[in-house]
């Protein structure tokens, strides 16, 4: 059985000091997906000529959760408090579970700089159940190539995470999910097995399709109700779009900033313990 469109949602524009980006998630109406918390749909300049250090998102905390990018244009330069430094490429996926707190910056690659051009991203957060939350921190970086991807007639699907069609995506969850990110071009008829209990949304970065009727286009968020587990698209124009789908935590979250816990006790902890250098340190080094 097909699972119906609950909800299209047009992204909206937002300024994040100075960023101008798509947030389709949050919105007024609808404050998560769950397991899913923020999705924002970046397409920014990266200068020729700049310096490394004058571009991107400088040092900055996380806890109890897992931003994930995903690189569609450009290069992304990942530092981290626990030692990691590396470069993502279009086409690949900067994972990273922040567990009991970590301190990251994100920016252009060096060598993009020296070209100029885009950088397309994608950049969502995902839950981490509670008695996950204060795991270690880890960090994965996976290339275009370490991306298993399923061929079909006119499209092509990336499999990040979970399970889908017997391939396995290589990033670790703490919670179902199966995570997709995909091309397809006019004509392709496309449909895919999602289990009934996960919810399950798609975001359209450009073309349009159909879905269950429904005329769908750049930078639409489709969310789908659970009753059925299958989705089907009709693309209609040359289209890239992302599947984000998790079985449901089910419990309570409390956010501030950066920082995504249970309680706002634990919201407080996790405050005292950045502000006393217990989720590291990271110092910059650039060329």
């Amino acid at each position: 059985m097909k699972k119906s469109v609950k909800k299209i949602i047009p992204a909206q524009k937002i300024n994040m000091g100075g960023i101008i980006l798509d947030q389709p998630l949050p919105t007024r109406t609808v404050d998560q997906i769950d397991p899913f918390l923020l999705i924002h749909h970046g397409n920014l300049p990266a200068p020729k000529g700049s310096k490394q250090s004058e571009v991107g998102v400088g040092p900055h905390p996380h806890r109890g959760f897992s931003p994930v990018t995903f690189v569609f244009q450009g290069s992304i330069h990942h530092r981290d408090s626990i030692g990691n430094s590396e470069v993502v490429q279009g086409g690949g996926t900067q994972w990273m579970h922040s567990g009991k707190g970590i301190v990251h910056s994100e920016r252009p690659g060096k060598e993009q700089l020296e070209e100029g051009g885009q950088n397309e991203i994608i950049q969502f957060w995902v839950n981490t159940p509670a008695k996950y939350k204060m795991e270690n921190p880890y960090y994965l970086p996976l290339s275009a190539k370490d991306t298993p991807m399923i061929n079909k007639e006119k499209a092509k699907i990336g499999v990040v995470a979970g399970t889908f069609e017997g391939v396995n995506g290589p990033a670790k969850t703490y919670s179902p999910q199966t995570l997709l990110r995909a091309e397809a071009e006019a004509g392709a008829k496309l449909t895919m097995s999602i289990p009934k209990t996960f919810n399950c949304l798609i975001y359209i970065l450009d073309g349009s399709a159909e879905i269950e009727g429904q005329m769908v286009r750049s930078k639409d968020l489709v969310w789908f109700d659970n009753d059925g587990d299958e989705i089907s698209l009709i693309i209609n124009s040359d289209s890239r779009f992302i599947l984000l789908s998790g079985e449901p935590i089910g419990e309570e979250v409390s956010t501030y900033g950066p920082f995504v816990m249970n309680t706002q006790e634990e919201i407080r902890q996790a405050i005292m313990d950045y502000q006393m250098g217990k989720m590291g340190q990271l110092v910059e080094k650039f060329d």
